[in-house]
């Protein structure tokens, strides 16, 4: 049996292979260090932070966890602790990282967190035909070396075979004389000739033909993906003067015609863009065409007979520099009073033609949406920071919570209400919600339909049909009147004594609040179809 001493700690053995650079295989549920292997979940004597004090039990890294550090030891570690977790790998803790990556690639020679005393797990051995299959494995995997080593043997054979088949030209300083009848520069014209024809009727042996273009085929497939591998990630070149040297489009109609033009903006002569028309025209029958001026703001004496005073006979060249206010207003007088040289012409009396009175334009359409207002004071259950919520969304918010949401008071709200039709419809209704009457003009109170009362009578100071002693009793007799108020508390006296329908609105139970303002819309709806069915509801 074979001795273990010092091999069988897991964590110097796998200290050992890392600072070594030698290779760590991971197969079928262990970790294999050359002949020996552990289990990929074996225990290390490297303690884990934090667990182990004051009387707590101890935990240990395994060593699946310590190897998929070192795989990853360039990731930063929130991205290794994500990577780990989808690999289901315990996760070297953040306190251990430093100490541990120093430890096992030998920058220290021991660490305070490695245990003694901690139980070892022993190796497995493992079987020496196991280790010839993954040694033989090896070998196919270092395989493509050898056959790129073929490949570049086989390229250099044909090198030298493409060399030596490009034979010079026949040197006559390094032919001899053969006989006295034939001269040497006619040897050289044989040879050359021969050499010729050799080279377009030789033929090569099958087994040779066939080994050198088996060799030939083996480097081209080779370089097949080399050659695919650097095209993917070639990348055009592409600056300033590339991008406007276009091959696929040319700027002669376009961008050379607005060129010309400008030129000749410039110049102040046109610019013919048709020669072809020109040739054929009669020169007799030339019409001279009006040339675009620019505008010249010291130039206007060109614009003189354009007509830009639009008949009013104003003199654009005239001038009142030197003159006096009152020579300038004598001047105008006097020649609107200097009688002209010619024959005054007595005009004709023409009939009188009574023309029809003008057409009275339309007044405008007022508006049908209805008004609702709700007092101004922030102690009311109902303001305009709760309003949309009560009347549109039927759900009691109060004033205070609105407030601490950071919701802003707006000057008026525009509730949508939602009303169901006889044939299963859906329309919307605008209501609009307003606080003061100061924005109401006086054909505006036509279109109020319903007013919150929250109790005092000064509420109403202000608002039409109040009697002389202050009493709104005559308001709610034209707007239908609402109060709310908790269910726990009094009415208000004078609420009692006038006509307005109450709502109560429980503190806590907010599955009543639906239905509350359900019987507000059934109610305010009675009162318009017999009071406001001009309105829009």
């Amino acid at each position: 049996p074979r001795v273990i001493t010092n091999m069988a700690d897991c964590l110097s053995v796998l200290r050992q292979f890392n600072t070594q650079k030698k290779e760590v295989v991971q197969k079928d549920g262990f970790i294999i260090f050359g002949e020996f292997s552990w289990p990929k979940t074996a225990k290390t004597n490297y303690l884990v932070w934090g667990p182990g004090k004051e009387g707590s039990a101890k935990e240990y890294y395994t060593l699946d966890s310590l190897l998929f550090l070192l795989r990853n030891v360039h990731l930063p570690h929130s991205l290794y602790v994500r990577h780990a977790a989808a690999e289901n790998i315990p996760v070297v803790r953040r306190p251990d990282r430093k100490d541990l990556l120093a430890y096992l690639s030998g920058e220290q020679a021991t660490s305070n967190n490695v245990d003694k005393s901690a139980p070892i797990e022993m190796p497995q051995q493992r079987p020496i035909a196991k280790r010839l299959a993954d040694e033989t494995s090896s070998d196919s995997v270092k395989k493509p070396r050898v056959e790129d080593d073929q490949i570049q043997q086989a390229k250099e054979r044909l090198a030298v075979k493409l060399q030596g088949q490009k034979e010079g030209t026949v040197n006559p300083e390094q032919i001899r004389s053969l006989s006295e009848a034939m001269s040497v520069e006619k040897i050289a014209a044989i040879k050359a000739k021969r050499l010729a024809k050799k080279r377009s009727t030789i033929k090569v042996d099958d087994e040779e033909a066939s080994q050198g273009a088996l060799e030939q085929r083996s480097f081209i497939d080779a370089e097949v993906d080399v050659t695919k591998d650097i095209l993917s990630k070639e990348r055009l070149w592409r600056t300033r003067t590339t991008i406007l040297q276009s091959s696929g489009k040319t700027f002669d109609k376009s961008i050379f015609a607005i060129l010309q033009s400008v030129k000749a903006q410039e110049d102040g002569t046109t610019v013919t863009t048709d020669k072809h028309k020109q040739s054929t025209q009669d020169p007799r029958k030339k019409v001279t065409q009006p040339q675009p001026t620019q505008y010249n703001r010291y130039d206007q004496e060109r614009f003189k007979g354009r007509e830009e005073t639009e008949g009013f006979k104003i003199d654009t060249m005239g001038t009142y520099q030197g003159m006096t206010l009152k020579s300038v207003t004598e001047g105008a007088s006097a020649k609107k009073s200097a009688p002209s040289r010619a024959p005054l012409v007595q005009p004709k009396p023409q009939p009188i033609v009574q023309m029809p009175p003008p057409a009275q334009q339309p007044q405008k359409r007022g508006s049908k949406t209805p008004i609702v207002i709700i007092p101004a004071a922030t102690t009311s259950l109902i303001t305009l920071y709760n309003a949309k919520d009560l009347l549109q969304d039927f759900r009691f918010i109060t004033t205070e919570d609105k407030k601490r949401q950071g919701i802003r008071k707006d000057n008026e709200v525009l509730i949508q209400r939602r009303k169901d039709q006889p044939g299963g419809a859906n329309i919307t209704v605008p209501y609009r919600v307003i606080d003061t009457i100061q924005k109401l003009a006086a054909g505006d109170w036509d279109r109020v339909v319903a007013v919150f009362v929250q109790g005092p009578a000064w509420q109403f100071k202000g608002y039409p049909w109040l009697l002389p002693d202050g009493s709104p009793v005559d308001i709610f007799a034209k707007i239908k009147a609402f109060h709310i108020r908790y269910s726990d508390l009094t009415t208000d006296p004078n609420v009692q004594k006038w006509d307005v329908h109450v709502l109560e609105i429980s503190r806590t139970k907010r599955y009543l609040d639906r239905a509350i303002f359900l019987k507000f819309w059934e109610v305010l709806d009675k009162y318009m179809i017999q009071n406001k069915s001009h309105l829009r509801f």
